[in-house]
């Protein structure tokens, strides 16, 4: 009938524009894997996988379809049929493509590697031509390598080709968005070309990516600030010199001036003075830097040789002070001159040379100027970055032994020191050898020597113990262990406020060493408990609180130890001075008491006589430092053992303290312990405690915490 003829004459149509869209369809996909744009090719792969996943369930509704449509039309689910053997044709083809994709893509990815590995070697060697040609040929091979982009874009800001740079660096951020590499790179392609803002929002997003990523931050915005202050500084001195600004004009005659050939020395001298005392501001320190001020060791022989002379005459003496006054007045709050000084190679070999040179002149002045570094973060960053510190602890140390302003320098240039990192891990390299027999030799003639360096001195040694291998080194030393011990003894000779600051700073270096726990520590522990001992009469408040922490660490090394300081009476003196108060003092005198009383008969026993119905341990046990909570009921539960203590508590309230100890929710789980095995203690010695502890409702506390109790 006619109307069933145009009925499947209709479907017969959408039947075939409904082919010819999934032919177009793959087309589609196709074209997206041959893409040279990364997010079209992985959008692309990915609905191929999806097609192909959908495959078999796709033939089973098409078989359907063609069932059902038998019926009405033959003709119709003929083309329908032709439609589905040729769809499934066509993801037979692309399964087939994606599977030769995957292995042509391995052995690229394989010539990509080997041609990034010669492009590396290329870098190294310097030839960034080479290595911009090999990573080129990498990326034809594999155009989403993300490291070949930021190779190349690296190898670019070696050429100073900033812009091409950029490019790659987004090439990079195309192939993988959170790169910190590309954006480092990127920002330093922008800071080249002045785009500081840019430069800027790149560094910013490494922080937003990596928060870890916090110093490289800092220091990249740094750089960044820096150099946008010397392109202000430069320009602002540039219209001085336009306008004609005599002080501006000055600068540029003097370096002038100093560039003449085969002067005298003493005419570089004094020109190199006057050039010092007309250095007044930034303007005029820029203008130093745009005329090639620093370039005068590098271009005038004389000069140069007159500076680098190992035995220096009395004008080369001269030369050399001119020299450094000039290089602190053109690096005085300038971070950009100090930076560019450090990169002289004469300076930067000459500076420890300068130290230790002897000539009292040379060595202030170079103290004051390494001090304008010292003196910042920045300038100690530029410090240890261009310098080989190795030395200089034991440099610097040296000037101990100098009477004048040398000493305070030196020691307020490693006190800054000693706040870089990397400025440790020097120091480790020279300690046992050069460093620790310089400082042993310092503490032995601690009379002889300028005394307040000397202290603080032994100050910025006890700092340096925080730096783990330092401080192990140290603790191993002997002549080190006898040098404290011999400064120690002479304090009862000397006692003067100069002398009293060494032994302050000797006791608090011995408590971090202390933090240590080897042979030779066990071998001096008798002799450094006794020394304490002795100091334990000092009228210092300040050196009985630290020898009474020396001893808080020195005698769990010992039994001798403790069996010596018992017998002098120790626990007696202790409860003397924690009645006294002072939270620091009696953090370290509970600890010392808590160490005798655990194994010593006679400490536990002299406690009891010297501490009344326990009034100092119990006012000890309402402190809000749960360290001397946890040492003070260690203390109680081990004096409970001496007959009639436990008895002497019953009008007290040491039931309800120690309950709400044991019961409590302390940081410290030795609160809790300590507290509940003096309970215990406390209940079996007598039992009449137990009549309070039932009014307290503590039984249950008691029992649940009776797993800490061993020796009851």
């Amino acid at each position: 009938p006619p109307g069933l003829a145009m009925l499947a004459g209709g479907e017969q149509e959408e039947d075939f524009q409904r082919f010819l869209r999934r032919v177009d369809d793959i087309a589609n996909l196709v074209q997206g894997l041959n893409s040279a744009d990364s997010a079209v090719k992985a959008k692309a792969i990915a609905e191929t996988e999806k097609r192909l996943r959908d495959q078999e369930t796709s033939k089973e509704e098409d078989s359907k379809t063609t069932v059902n449509r038998t019926v009405i039309n033959t003709r119709a689910s003929d083309v329908a049929n032709a439609e589905a053997v040729n769809a499934d044709g066509f993801l037979a083809i692309l399964e087939k493509d994606a599977k030769e994709r995957a292995t042509r893509r391995k052995e690229n990815e394989h010539l990509a590697n080997a041609l990034k590995e010669k492009g590396n070697d290329a870098f190294r060697k310097g030839d960034y031509v080479i290595a911009i040609q090999r990573y080129t040929e990498g990326l034809e091979k594999l155009k989403d390598k993300q490291e070949l982009y930021t190779n190349r874009a690296q190898a670019y800001l070696k050429m100073h080709e900033y812009e091409k740079a950029i490019g790659d660096c987004e090439w990079a951020l195309k192939c993988n968005g959170k790169y910190v590499k590309a954006y480092f790179l990127m920002g330093k392609a922008h800071l080249a070309l002045k785009h500081y803002s840019e430069s800027r929002q790149c560094y910013e997003k490494i922080l937003q990516i990596d928060p870890q990523k916090e110093s490289l931050f800092k220091d990249c915005m740094n750089e960044v600030n820096l150099e946008e202050k010397r392109m202000k500084d430069e320009e602002r001195a540039m219209k001085e010199v336009q306008s004609g600004k005599l002080a501006a004009l000055s600068i540029k005659e003097l370096l002038q001036k100093l560039d003449r050939p085969d002067q005298s020395i003493l005419y570089y001298t004094g020109g190199i003075r006057l050039l010092a005392g007309a250095v007044k501001d930034c303007t005029e320190q820029t203008l130093f830097r745009t005329n090639n001020g620093f370039s005068i060791l590098k271009d005038n022989e004389i000069v140069r040789r007159g500076f680098c002379a190992e035995r220096k005459n009395s004008a080369e003496v001269d030369l050399s002070v001119s020299l450094l006054f000039l290089w602190q007045a053109v690096c005085a709050g300038n971070e950009e001159n100090q930076r560019l000084l450090l990169t002289q190679p004469d300076v930067n070999a000459q500076l420890p040379k300068l130290l230790s040179s002897g000539v009292s002149e040379i060595q202030k002045e170079t103290l004051a100027l390494i001090s304008l570094y010292s003196e910042n973060e920045n300038g100690r960053r530029l410090l240890v970055r261009h310098q080989d510190l190795t030395k200089w602890l034991q440099i610097l140390m040296t000037f101990v032994n100098s009477a004048d302003a040398r000493g305070s320098s030196a020691m307020n240039i490693l006190s800054d020191l000693t706040q870089e990192e990397r400025f440790k891990t020097q120091c480790r390299v020279m300690l046992s050898t050069g460093v620790l027999p310089l400082f042993a030799q310092l503490l032995t003639s601690a009379k002889l020597v300028n005394q307040a360096t000397l202290a603080h001195c032994i100050g910025i040694m006890g700092n340096l113990c925080a730096d783990v291998v330092i401080r192990m080194q140290m603790a191993e030393c002997k002549e080190c262990w006898q040098a404290c011990l011999k400064l120690v003894d002479e304090h009862f000779d000397v006692s003067t406020p100069k002398y009293q600051e060494c032994l302050f700073a000797v006791l608090g270096l011995m408590m971090n060493l202390l933090l240590e726990s080897n042979v030779v520590i066990q071998y001096f522990a008798v002799d450094i408990s006794g020394r304490c001992m002795s100091l334990l009469r000092d009228k210092d408040g300040r050196i009985v609180t630290r020898a009474i922490g020396v001893l808080s660490r020195i005698l769990p090394a010992s039994s001798s130890a403790v069996e010596e300081v018992v017998k002098g009476g120790v626990v007696k003196k202790i409860i003397t001075f924690l009645k006294a108060g002072g939270q620091i003092t009696s953090n370290y005198g509970i600890k010392t008491l808590s160490i005798c009383t655990r194994s010593n008969r006679q400490a536990q026993e002299d406690l009891v006589k010297s501490d009344k119905r326990f009034s100092v341990l119990l006012k000890l046990l309402d402190s809000e430092n749960e360290m001397i909570v946890g040492n003070a009921a260690f203390c109680l539960g081990q004096c409970l053992v001496v007959p009639g203590a436990a008895t002497s508590l019953l009008n007290s309230n040491v039931v309800m303290i120690l309950l709400k100890h044991a019961g409590g929710d302390a940081t410290r789980t030795s609160v809790q312990e300590n507290a509940a095995i003096a309970l215990g203690k406390l209940c079996v010695a007598e039992p009449r405690h137990i009549f309070q502890l039932r009014k307290l409702n503590g039984l249950a506390i008691l029992n649940s915490s009776m797993k800490y109790v061993h020796s009851i």
